[in-house]
């Protein structure tokens, strides 16, 4: 049961990770495409500290 718990942990948080990286990357095409820089830079900066790089 316990390594069965662990599993699940393990695919959920790299479930999680894919939605953010998916997220900030529709974000920051929607930023470069409106020609927000200020913005771009901003999610650049969010995604060099979550580790999405």
């Amino acid at each position: 049961m316990n390594r069965n718990r662990q599993e699940v942990f393990k695919n959920t948080a790299s479930n999680h990770r894919n939605n953010l990286r998916k997220n900030l990357q529709h974000r920051l095409e929607v930023a470069r495409a409106h020609g927000n820089e200020k913005l771009v830079r901003q999610l650049e900066a969010e995604a060099y500290y979550l580790n999405l790089q």
